[in-house]
């Protein structure tokens, strides 16, 4: 995959211990990149970086995105070809209790980031990952699109707005003729190892391994599910066939599940209920919760044109990878490496993106 693009090459991953991070690390592994991460500790003992033991096999440093000098001094020591820049603080609800940590890391931390990345004549590529929450939401039924206006109602959703401003303002000011500079916008991604609260699946998760009813808030909301190797593979794609080819454009990129290929929470949960082989679930929809959009699509025509990419699982068909893995993990933890680049290696071999 990748025409062995990420081979030898030397890739700095910031989030490395997160969930999404922490697959990445594991899959530029397994396409031969040398790895240093940096990142805050992971956030529970049963994450991915933990379960499969992957500081053991990259350079991590558990450090706090927000501290300026101790990310130049770690991009700087390590030279990368790549940064790709992961490490935010990802959840809505927490975004609403504590606006001040949401701002500092999604915003000053991707400018620490890019003043690391300016000031470090190595790096070839630079991809901001973001989110498809950072469009101003109007429920377009069509799917956002990469022009279309930036914005956010809550916290959270502003902030990687702003993550994404800073990142064209940056581009433009600085990297005209040289370093790559892409930000890539997924949706609500789900796969085996993702502990945060107040996200659907690891609440299923949780309630599943406890025997626990599901508590589920706003049933009929539409999101974009997606496996994280789908939009993993997104970012793999940009970065190496934007530096192979510099006429493919900097820029901002979608990478989403097909638009018709939609569910409800509710549907989400059921499926997940139905690959584990028990389980219900409730309603705990409120008057007063946090606000949170009942329909969101990406429009991912730009990177079916110009990259060749799509999705290769079904939505249904993510669902079941992630519950392999939870259940894998529920009967033998000391297996979580391997599975989990089983899990890899069978994506790799059914995916078509070259």
């Amino acid at each position: 995959m990748f025409n062995e693009y990420f081979k030898g090459k030397r890739v700095f991953v910031t989030g490395h211990t997160g969930f999404k991070g922490a697959w990445l690390s594991w899959w530029l592994l397994q396409l031969g990149a040398q790895v240093k991460g940096y990142a805050l500790s992971p956030y529970t003992s049963d994450d991915v970086f933990v379960v499969t033991d992957l500081g053991k096999h990259i350079q991590s440093i558990l450090a706090d995105i927000r501290d300026a000098d101790a990310i130049f001094a770690a991009v700087n020591a390590f030279q990368p070809d790549i940064v790709i820049h992961m490490a935010a603080q990802p959840l809505v609800r927490l975004s609403y209790a504590d606006p001040v940590l949401t701002y500092e890391t999604n915003v000053m931390g991707t400018m620490n980031v890019l003043e690391a990345v300016r000031k470090c004549d190595s790096v070839r590529v630079f991809l901001n990952v973001t989110t498809d929450k950072c469009y101003e939401n109007t429920t377009k039924l069509g799917g956002y699109c990469e022009g279309d206006p930036l914005g956010g109602y809550d916290p959270y959703s502003s902030s990687k707005a702003c993550s994404e401003i800073l990142t064209s303002a940056y581009q433009r000011s600085y990297f005209q003729n040289g370093t790559l500079i892409l930000s890539a916008r997924a949706g609500n991604v789900i796969g085996g190892g993702d502990w945060c609260r107040d996200r659907i699946v690891p609440d299923c998760i949780r309630s599943l391994v406890n025997k626990k009813t599901i508590l589920v808030r706003s049933p009929q909301a539409i999101r974009p599910w997606q496996h994280v190797l789908e939009p993993l593979s997104g970012y793999l794609s940009v970065i190496s066939r934007s530096d192979l080819d510099r006429r493919i454009p900097s820029g901002a990129w979608n990478f989403g599940p097909d638009p018709e290929d939609t569910l409800t929470v509710s549907q989400l949960v059921e499926h997940i209920i139905k690959a584990w082989g028990s389980g219900d679930w409730k309603d705990s929809s409120t008057t007063n919760q946090p606000h949170e959009a009942a329909y969101l699509t990406l429009n991912c025509d730009k990177a079916r044109q110009l990259l060749h990419w799509a999705p290769a699982l079904t939505q249904v068909e993510s669902i079941n990878l992630a519950v392999e893995w939870y259940k894998a993990w529920s009967i033998d933890r000391s297996i979580m490496k391997s599975f989990t680049m089983d899990q890899i290696e069978q994506y790799m071999n059914g995916a078509n993106h070259d």
